[in-house]
């Protein structure tokens, strides 16, 4: 007969096993808000620091359910969405999204390629531009522009609007290998565990 000292740490050893698999599972499905530029609000980068913008996303690994957070004052300043084109050259006009609260909240709810940039005239051309990559698959973007399929009489993709069912098959798709590979690994412990009890 087995003393009840072995049977606990066997349970304990089980009770761990089971919080390392929920923990590691839970990584993997929670999103989050990135305020750009970190400490620094959204504006003009500093002489000492003038291209805070373009070393910042190297920094953050974006995926879809992210969220940018632009904080700054609205009276001053103001975010907009751009296509490459008007990114690289600094065109405000026609801007895909206008945001202006002083709190802009950007859903990343596609692959592809974002580009922001304030609404003030002369702020991009001072360095006050940001280019975010959502890599599908773990791969990189490269191609510049926005993918993912168009709302109905659309000429930009939906940002704030439900994810296209193709993502959604390949993150279920994705989170069904993952909670397969988990739960084995669950499972193999136990069975260990229970081996020792």
């Amino acid at each position: 007969m087995r003393s009840s000292r072995y049977n606990s740490s066997s349970l304990s050893l089980c009770f761990y096993a089971i919080q390392i698999v929920f923990s590691i599972q839970s990584r993997w499905a929670l999103c989050y808000q990135y305020k750009v530029g970190d400490l620094d609000s959204w504006g003009i980068p500093s002489f000492s620091d003038p291209h805070v913008y373009n070393k910042w996303p190297q920094y953050h690994d974006f995926k879809i359910g992210d969220s940018l957070l632009f904080l700054y004052p609205p009276s001053q300043d103001s975010v907009i969405q751009v296509t490459a084109q008007s990114y690289n050259s600094c065109d405000l006009k026609d801007p895909i999204l206008n945001m202006n609260d002083g709190n802009s909240l950007f859903n990343l709810t596609l692959e592809g390629v974002f580009y922001f940039t304030s609404g003030q005239p002369g702020h991009c051309e001072k360095g006050q531009k940001l280019q975010i990559s959502l890599p599908s698959n773990g791969t990189s973007v490269s191609d510049g522009s926005p993918s993912g399929p168009l709302m109905p009489g659309s000429s930009y993709p939906t940002v704030f609007g439900s994810i296209p069912t193709a993502t959604i098959a390949a993150s279920s798709s994705l989170l069904q290998k993952f909670s397969a590979s988990t739960s084995f690994i669950g499972s193999t412990v136990l069975v260990i565990a229970y081996g020792f009890i």
